[in-house]
């Protein structure tokens, strides 16, 4: 039968989507039968017989024979003389089938079919595709880097599918070249008009819980749990885990011997320092596990508004707090608990004329007042006991700064 160029694609569907025999058969059909409907205002009485391994297919109307005066329904009866031209003992009441020619559709009719046809095939392909990613949102998974934008960086899988990687959803430290392979997982999977676009992240919690399970064997059998993980990407990241069997050493083993374990894991997300901490139902050893490097020296408790007042010793307070505030931020975010620290030695001592940094606003820049809160330092006395080199070494102040913020505060004192 003519193929006009349709024919010949049935092959090429079936060779390059993945698609299996029945629903190609099924997708062939529908599209076929709505181009018969809309050029004889019926399909019933129309037979297809497709063939989608050899490109072929066959379409046969069924009519009934009337007389030729008796004829009211040209789609579903045929005349007797008809009928007899095509084979001569036909009588009336009998049924004739007969092919159709695609030819007999007509020319724009096959290029509307062709176009029907490529159009439902990518709607099947789209919606599989959907489904299957759906199915692993919050799994890892590994593409390769096919464009950089500015804003997003596309990759593409072994099975050529895109995935998205939005700028906000990378490591500020991800940098990437075409032809790298990168992990990440998959966060949501968005229909954009009949498309599904396939978003990756590399900043989600969810991506370095993820992490211990792949490379953590006793996290990945269940004899570790991770119980929460908080993270500021490619800063700091603070990972709760607990076992239920006594003779397993959680943090030992997601840790490993000299860090070897979690090595791997610190390299994936670009050095991003990470605490691994014992889990514990007790509030107070959670806060103060969850406070480490720092030693806490005592913790108050308000658990109906979720708050807790951390006592340490003045050289712990900057451990505490964390470059940045980091530490601090993320113990809140690991505990559940705003976590507000007072310098014990201001307590015990009475040290009631500290002042606080930001009275001296209209001498000291408020930059330079913020770098010194970022390291636990916001009070006169505070930075006053600081040596000039530590303070030099621990912010991003020069020397000659921090010694005329020291001659301002100790004229206050003086004074």
């Amino acid at each position: 039968m003519e193929n006009l160029a349709l024919i010949d694609s049935f092959s090429e569907f079936k060779d390059n989507k993945l698609i299996d025999r029945v629903t190609l058969m099924a997708i062939l059909e529908d599209v076929f039968r709505n181009a018969l409907k809309k050029k004889y205002g019926s399909d019933d009485n129309f037979d297809i017989i497709i063939n989608p391994d050899k490109g072929d297919m066959e379409i046969w109307r069924r009519r009934v024979i009337v007389a030729d005066e008796d004829l009211d329904f040209e789609n579903e009866e045929i005349t007797l003389t008809e009928a007899r031209m095509i084979e001569a003992d036909f009588e009336i009441g009998e049924e004739v089938s007969e092919e159709v020619k695609l030819i007999d559709l007509g020319r724009r009719a096959i290029l509307a079919l062709r176009q029907n046809l490529i159009s439902k095939i990518h709607e099947h392909d789209n919606t599989n595709l959907y489904k299957q990613f759906k199915d692993i949102i919050g799994d890892i998974y590994t593409a390769e880097v096919h464009h950089v934008r500015p804003r997003v960086v596309i990759l593409v899988d072994d099975e050529g599918n895109e995935i998205v990687l939005p700028k906000e959803k990378q490591i500020p430290s991800d940098f990437f070249r075409k032809g790298d392979n990168v992990r990440g997982i998959i966060e949501s999977v968005e229909l954009k008009g009949n498309k599904p676009q396939i978003i990756m992240s590399r900043t989600s919690e969810k991506f370095l819980e993820k992490l211990f399970e792949q490379e953590i064997p006793e996290v990945f059998d269940g004899l570790i749990t991770v119980k929460n993980v908080v993270r500021i990407p490619g800063e700091k990241a603070k990972v709760a885990v607990d076992s239920y069997d006594d003779r397993i050493d959680p943090v030992g083993a997601c840790v490993g011997m000299k860090g070897s374990r979690i090595h791997g894991i610190v390299r994936e997300l670009g050095n991003e320092n990470i605490d691994v901490i014992n889990y514990t139902s007790n509030i107070q050893l959670f806060i103060t596990r969850a406070l480490s490097p720092a030693k806490v020296s005592s913790i108050k408790i308000d658990e109906e508004n979720k708050r807790a007042e951390v006592f340490l010793k003045l050289e712990e307070v900057s451990k505490a707090i964390g470059r940045g505030g980091h530490n601090i931020k993320l113990a809140g975010q690991l505990t559940g608990y705003e976590l507000d620290v007072i310098r014990e030695g201001d307590v015990a001592t009475g040290e009631d004329d500290d002042v606080e940094l930001t009275e001296f606003s209209d001498e000291i820049e408020d930059w330079v007042i913020e770098e010194f809160a970022k390291i636990g330092l916001d009070t006169a006395r505070s930075i006053l006991k600081q040596e000039v080199e530590d303070l030099v070494r621990r912010t991003d102040l020069e020397e000659e700064t921090i010694l005329d913020v020291m001659r301002i505060l100790k004229e206050e004192f003086d004074s």
